[in-house]
């Protein structure tokens, strides 16, 4: 997930850059929900980590 969020990132910055404003707006739509995902991830598997279940991977 980490590395989606960055290739969109990249993307959205390239695209911006040359004047594809189209194409960087939804790179870096899509990079938002990505990075919202994640985040709701890493909260999930730290409420769980310290009421004490095991999470593993």
């Amino acid at each position: 997930m980490l590395q989606l969020l960055l290739i969109l990132v990249v993307v959205a910055l390239l695209a911006g850059a040359m004047g594809f404003t189209g194409l960087a707006g939804t790179a870096a739509t899509l990079a938002k929900i990505v990075a919202g995902i994640m985040l709701i991830g890493v909260v999930l598997i730290l409420m769980l980590a310290f009421m004490g279940l095991a999470v593993l991977f």
